[in-house]
């Protein structure tokens, strides 16, 4: 039942919101997050903890200021992403703008691949669509295995739909995928802040340790691909915009294992640069730190 409720409440957002005036869609947007983060849920209480973490010296005053902006940028997210298939590559062109976009088309042009890694900042999704519509760079990226079965089916469809190709992030194929794609020169984009399983690389994240996949440091390692980091944030006006960062450069000497560890670690500061800049845009509000995770019952 509560599979199907979920389905549900999301088939809802893309049948409904995308109908609704944009005006009408950013204030109901407004008017859920405050309803949120006045109810104090776990997911609120959670985004402060997270926050308390990149503004250590905030006043608890400052951290509920921090959460209830976090909030209203977490359901725009979802509002913009309810509406992305509606809009035009016109509307898409004039809500994004990206510095340093000189990065990404030189890797492309050197026929080398480039892989994009992001963080739960502002709305990556927007940016994929401002990828394919507005540069003409078809890419390729995985989704997580969501339930119901439905539910992930709406999101791939959802995503399939924008311009992108979306491979299960379950099972060994992907990284295959994806490597054949890089080879081929072409374009990977993955959001890389959060990983729990065995295989994560443990970084240092706002001074404490956290865990990443390792995934793009191997891609850039395995097929020469470049990688780079793109931070994204909100401002006060309906534009969303972003930073491509300089390619990281993969290690001359070392292990594999050791390559990928500094790799992560350097991916892991560039996005901490883009959360502390924009801390009330940074949708985390899941555990993250393994001192967190170690909490919870068996």
């Amino acid at each position: 039942m509560r599979d199907r409720l979920t389905d549900g409440l999301y088939g809802l957002g893309w049948s409904t919101v995308k109908k609704l005036p944009e005006p009408a869609a950013a204030a109901l947007g407004r008017t859920i997050a405050d309803t949120a983060w006045k109810r104090r849920g776990k997911s609120v209480l959670r985004l402060e903890s997270n926050l308390a973490r990149v503004v250590p010296d905030a006043s608890p005053e400052r951290l509920a200021e921090l959460s209830k902006a976090g909030m209203r940028s977490y359901m725009r997210y979802w509002m913009e992403s309810f509406r992305l298939p509606t809009w035009s590559a016109e509307h898409v062109k004039h809500s994004v703008q990206i510095k340093d976009v000189h990065h990404l088309k030189d890797g492309l042009a050197s026929g080398r691949g480039v892989v994009i890694a992001l963080p739960h900042l502002a709305n990556w999704d927007l940016a994929g669509v401002w990828a394919t519509r507005v540069l003409g760079l078809p890419f390729t990226t995985v989704a997580e295995r969501l339930k119901p079965e439905t539910l992930y089916d709406r999101f791939v469809a959802y995503r399939e739909s924008l311009g992108m190709e979306v491979l299960p992030h379950s099972g060994g194929a992907a990284f295959g995928t994806l490597a054949r794609r890089l080879r081929s020169g072409g374009l990977v984009c993955l959001v890389a802040d959060r990983d729990l399983s065995a295989s994560g690389i443990e970084v240092k994240y706002f001074g404490e340790t956290a865990r990443m996949p390792a995934g793009p440091a191997l891609l850039a390692q395995q097929t020469g691909a470049l990688l780079m980091p793109v931070t994204l944030w909100y401002d006060e006006a309906p534009v969303m915009r972003g930073r491509i960062h300089a390619p990281l450069e993969v290690p001359e000497t070392g292990t594999r294992a050791e390559k990928t560890s500094s790799m992560t670690q350097a991916l892991a500061d560039a996005f901490a640069t883009g959360i502390t800049e924009h801390p009330e845009d940074w949708h985390m509000l899941q555990r993250l730190w393994l001192t967190d995770l170690e909490e919870r019952p068996l």
